[in-house]
Parts: structure tokens; C-alpha cells; sequence
């Protein structure tokens, strides 16, 4: 008779921790190390993103379809949103000037966002119903030969 396979037990907690905060959800089920990694990454093209084509970059009235993966890195995008929508479209023009990009360099700090956000989603479902990985300590299980 086959073995029937276990199907994972889901996590919403910790899929909703991930969206807060990338990689918080993984430290919630005691993936720690693997977390602070993912933690690093996605929240370095989010900030670069922004260093590099600036607040301007997560825009939810202008770019939806690309805010719709920028969403995804949590209340971090919204808060920039936010604050695009509040500071900037307010400004003064020779303030604007400053803090927006221009062509390729705001496609570039969008790009980053928007693939920091995509990453993160895949890091959502992983916490939700991924695998149980037990301890995150390096090293062959006791299944393999």
C-alpha cells in the first residue's frame, strides 16, 4: 500500500508575521537563521530601491500594477505610499525636483521594490503551508543515505 503523504499543517500566524515584516514569520516557527537572511535581502531591495529612484518609486495611484507586487514587502510600502501621496505630491516643484527620479533610474528603484515584494510573497506562502524544517541547523537529515 503507498505511504500517503502528510499534508503541512498551515500557519496563518506566521504568514501574517511575514507580510509585517519579511522574514519574521520564519523566526516565528523557529527557523531563525533562515529568516534573518530572508529579512536581509528583501528589506535591501527595499531600501535600496528607494535609495536609488526615491520615495516617488511605490506610487499606488500611478503604478497599481506595479504596487500590487510592491505591497507584498508589508506596511513598509504603504508607509512610503503614504508618504509619497502626502509629502511629495504636495511639495513645492523645486522640492518634487529633488526627491523624484527620472527614466531609468526610476524603473530601476521600481524593479527593486516590486521584485523585494515578489520574493516576499513566496516567503508568505512558505511560512503559511512549506514544509516543517525543524531546527534550521545545517546538516543531512535522517532520511538521506
Amino acid at each position: 500500500m503507498p505511504k500517503q503523504l502528510e499534508q503541512p499543517a498551515l500557519r496563518p500566524g506566521a504568514a501574517v508575521l511575514a507580510w509585517i515584516l519579511p522574514g519574521l514569520g520564519h523566526i516565528a516557527i523557529g527557523q531563525h537563521r533562515r529568516g534573518l537572511m530572508m529579512m536581509f535581502g528583501i528589506l535591501f531591495l527595499f531600501v535600496f530601491g528607494v535609495l536609488i529612484g526615491g520615495v516617488d518609486v511605490v506610487d499606488m495611484k500611478r503604478d497599481r500594477l506595479w504596487f500590487l507586487a510592491q505591497g507584498c514587502n508589508g506596511p513598509i510600502a504603504f508607509l512610503v505610499d503614504y508618504l509619497n501621496q502626502t509629502l511629495l505630491k504636495t511639495a513645492a516643484p523645486a522640492t518634487q525636483a529633488r526627491l523624484t527620479s527620472l527614466g531609468n533610474i526610476n524603473a530601476t528603484g521600481t524593479l527593486f521594490i516590486a521584485l523585494g515584494g515578489l520574493m516576499n510573497f513566496i516567503l508568505i506562502l512558505d511560512a503559511l503551508g512549506g514544509p516543517d524544517r525543524g531546527s534550521d541547523h545545517p546538516g543531512r537529515r535522517s532520511t538521506d543515505p
